[in-house]
């Protein structure tokens, strides 16, 4: 995931020298997760840098650069940081396009890493997804797999509009099979998978099936598209595993057909569960086939707490709790 993330930055800086990298440790180190490593010698101090520890000036000089033709990817060490600029990707990025009557587009990338799975405790584990996925203006991505991760990213880089692109870090260095809390071979045939090289793109709001099914449908993105594989085998449900990819813009229609063929459904997000983005499926996937439903829509997601170190493999939903759910709701 890590060398799809650089590789699609790097593909993306090599094809247009209007696109810029910076954040915090972005340059001669690379980053902390080694996204950006070796951009800086291959492009330049002027186009991969670091900044100061400001979230609000990383986001607010990325959005002046947009606004003079720049196509800045900014990375947020982690997404936890990203609240001293919340008012600035809310209030300016989101909102530029449509103050400006379409004068001026604000074309940025905010990468962050997101989720838990190192113990980083409160401030290096949220998943604050649902806080942007409220915001009519912007785009919100988070990939499962590396191709998709480098596909969406170039897409996000040329898209002429913000995007905050969400990368789960139990995904970062290497397979992840939804049984384990370390990374491990991936349990089914679809792996995490090869990266093509060159320049290609996934289309933002296009889900994908992982995993055909015609007894259940589970909506899921990032590391949960694993879990939520992880029990379909173990509970030997005939689940339809659906990987959003996209939150916003949302892919409605394959969510629909889905449910509507198997008239049930499951949405699992590792974030908190109290007006989680789970709310907002749910939602959606009542008004739009409550009468194909066979059961309640059901929720499986984080606890409504603070982040808890010591608790961490507890709090995020594993095969357990999500295959509980799955038979559950086939029961209801």
């Amino acid at each position: 995931m890590i060398e799809a993330i650089r590789d699609a930055m790097d593909v993306s800086m090599g094809r247009d020298n209007k696109v810029i990298v910076y954040g915090e440790d972005v340059g001669f180190f690379g980053g902390v997760f080694r996204a950006t490593q070796g951009l800086q010698a291959k492009y330049g101090k002027s186009r991969c840098f670091d900044a100061p520890i400001s979230e609000s000036g990383i986001v607010g000089s990325a959005i002046g650069m947009a606004a003079y033709g720049l196509r800045p990817c900014v990375e947020v060490q982690f997404a936890d940081y990203v609240y001293p600029a919340y008012d600035q990707i809310v209030s300016e990025a989101a909102r530029l396009r449509y103050r400006s009557n379409g004068d001026f587009t604000c074309p940025i990338v905010v990468r962050m890493p997101t989720g838990g799975g190192i113990f980083g405790g409160q401030t290096h584990s949220q998943s604050p997804e649902a806080l942007f996925t409220h915001v009519s203006g912007l785009k919100v991505i988070v990939p499962s797999n590396p191709h998709d991760a480098k596909g969406l990213l170039i897409a996000a880089i040329e898209d002429p509009d913000p995007v905050i692109f969400l990368e789960p870090k139990r995904l970062y260095n290497g397979p992840f099979d939804g049984h384990h809390d370390k990374p491990v071979t991936p349990w089914s045939k679809h792996e995490l998978g090869e990266v093509a090289d060159g320049h290609y793109t996934i289309p933002l709001g296009k889900a994908a099936i992982r995993r055909q099914g015609s007894a259940i449908t589970v909506l899921a993105y990032g590391t949960m598209v694993y879990v939520a594989q992880a029990a379909a085998e173990e509970t030997g449900i005939d689940a339809e595993v659906i990987d959003l990819r996209t939150l916003l813009p949302l892919d409605l229609d394959t969510i629909v057909a889905s449910v509507k063929k198997t008239g049930r459904c499951v949405v699992v997000h590792e974030a908190t569960l109290t007006s989680g983005f789970g709310a907002e499926l749910v939602s959606l996937v009542q008004e739009n086939c409550f009468y194909h439903l066979e059961a309640p829509v059901a929720r499986v997601a984080g606890w409504d707490t603070p982040y808890p170190h010591a608790q961490e493999w507890d709090y995020f939903p594993g095969p357990a709790r999500v295959g509980r759910a799955l038979l559950e709701t086939l029961e209801a």
